[in-house]
């Protein structure tokens, strides 16, 4: 179950629109195809801008426990 860009599971978003996982991977990957490549370059970034905000969340919780962080 890995999330989307706004933190949902493909099964929680299924669920919540009664529609199988299969059909939102196909749904994904026809927005993807038809997308242009400024589309698809923002949805990148919009990923690695959200790894990055969890990762220094972790190494501000991390800096906190060892007395480092203010």
């Amino acid at each position: 179950m890995s999330p989307n860009l706004d933190g949902q599971s493909v099964a929680s978003v299924s669920r919540e629109l009664g529609v199988s996982e299969g059909l939102l991977h196909k749904w994904k990957k026809a927005r993807l195809e038809s997308s242009s490549d400024l589309e698809k370059e923002n949805l990148e970034l919009k990923k690695r801008l959200k790894e990055v905000e969890i990762e220094r969340d972790i190494l501000k919780k991390a800096a906190l426990i060892k007395g480092c962080g203010s």
